[in-house]
This record gives structure tokens, sequence and C-alpha cells, in this order.
């Protein structure tokens, strides 16, 4: 009888992503939505023109995050999101902008339904805690 783990233990989500590549495609297809959609400006704006370094950043940090090798760590060291992103004004503009272009990426994967809700049901918390690390929304897009 085969037994199916749920997402969010062990390896599970890491492996229903596809693993480092399915991350680091995932990441690519962000970053690209990012930068073709222009409600996204405002976050796009926060990051540096060569987005290599942000993009190694992030896949790291997911890989860990879904239960695969603690890449970030290994690379970076320890990180606290919400402590992490205060060097920025990140409100509820910027955070539901960042949102959607993951949303849009997700799509782009062949995720199964299940672990595409489950994905980014799961990224809504580091950006809700970032949001509420108190900072103001984007200027531009009020």
């Amino acid at each position: 009888m085969i037994t199916t783990v749920p997402f969010g233990v062990g390896d599970a989500s890491f492996l229903a992503a596809g693993g480092e590549a399915g991350i680091e495609r995932l990441v690519a297809d962000f970053y690209r939505v990012m930068d073709e959609t222009e409600a996204a400006a405002c976050v796009r704006r926060l990051y540096p023109q060569e987005l290599s370094p942000s993009r190694e950043r992030l896949a790291a940090f997911l890989c860990g995050w879904l239960g695969g090798p603690r890449r970030y760590a290994e690379k970076f060291g320890s990180i606290s999101i919400p402590q992490f992103h205060t060097r920025w004004s990140v409100g509820e503009t910027e955070r539901d902008a960042w949102l959607e272009c993951m949303a849009q990426a997700i799509a782009r994967q062949g995720y199964s339904a299940d672990f595409a809700d489950y994905l980014l049901l799961q990224l809504r918390v580091p950006a809700d805690r970032i949001f509420q690390a108190g900072r103001r929304g984007c200027p531009a897009h009020p």
C-alpha cells in the first residue's frame, strides 16, 4: 500500500515543487512575472536591477522552507524573514503584488491544484509577517 505524505511534512512539499530544479524554475518565473507586470512595479523597484543574487537567495530559502536541503542557511546563515525585510517599505500593496506574482509563477509550474493552493496559502504567512512588521504602502500605488 502506498501512502501519501501530506504537504508540509518532511520533504513532501519540496518534492511536489520538483526539488531544487523545480524551485529554481518557480523562482525564475516569479521574477519574470514581476518584470512583466506593471502592477508589480512597486515591488520590483525594491530589488536590484541584476536579479541573480535575489534569485539565488529566494531559491535557497524556498528549498529549506519546503522541507528540502537548507541551502539558505548553508550559504548565507540564519534569517528572520520579517527582520530582513524591514530595510524596505513593504505595505499591503507590495505584499499583494508579490503574492500575485508568485501566484502567476505557481500557475506556470504544472503543479497539482492541491499543491498550488497549499503553496500559495503557505507563502501568505511570511508575506503577512513582513507586512505586519509595520511598513507603509507604496506611494506610487496607494
